[in-house]
């Protein structure tokens, strides 16, 4: 059996899951919480922070009862649902494929942080002046070029095109 589209999803999520957890275990072995090292002086930083909440830190401030499992059991849901709408894809819809594996495997990435640790290590400070993005990791990054990709099947993008008679 030749080795196939659903099977380099599967490779890429995992090869996505390998690279975070590594370069977290590097970050969390070399850094302080909050400890920053500066890449881009004005622009770019290594800063190590937690985060507790959701996605972009959303409910990184709220403090319930047994938050880190609300919040892993509602990872855990997303990606069975992220998996399961992967295994209905046709073959010919490459770059909303791609992107989910991209976003599976970043999620994954995220969720064994939520499970082992009750956070999620971020690292990655984009910023300019006093404004700072939200800080980011690898799983992050994949999850979000993975939806680029996404964005770019559903418009169309990277697909055959037919011609359609008049």
């Amino acid at each position: 059996m030749a080795f196939g589209g659903r099977q380099l999803q599967v490779l890429l999520a995992g090869v996505v899951v390998i690279l975070d957890q590594a370069v977290k275990m590097a970050v969390r072995s070399r850094m302080d919480l909050y400890e920053s090292i500066s890449v881009i002086p004005g622009v770019l930083s290594l800063t190590r922070v937690h985060n507790t909440g959701a996605a972009f830190g959303m409910l990184n401030g709220a403090d319930f009862p047994y938050k880190t499992l609300v919040v892993g059991l509602v990872a855990t849901a997303a990606v069975s649902g992220l998996a399961i709408y992967a295994a209905t894809l046709d073959a010919s819809q490459r770059l909303s494929r791609l992107g989910l594996a991209l976003i599976i495997g970043g999620a994954a990435g995220n969720l064994i942080d939520r499970i082992a640790y009750g956070y999620v290590l971020d690292f990655v400070d984009a910023y300019y002046g006093a404004w700072h993005f939200w800080a980011f990791n690898v799983a992050d990054a994949a999850i979000t070029v993975g939806v680029g990709l996404m964005i770019l099947d559903i418009l169309g993008m990277g697909r055959p095109r037919v011609s359609r008679a008049v």
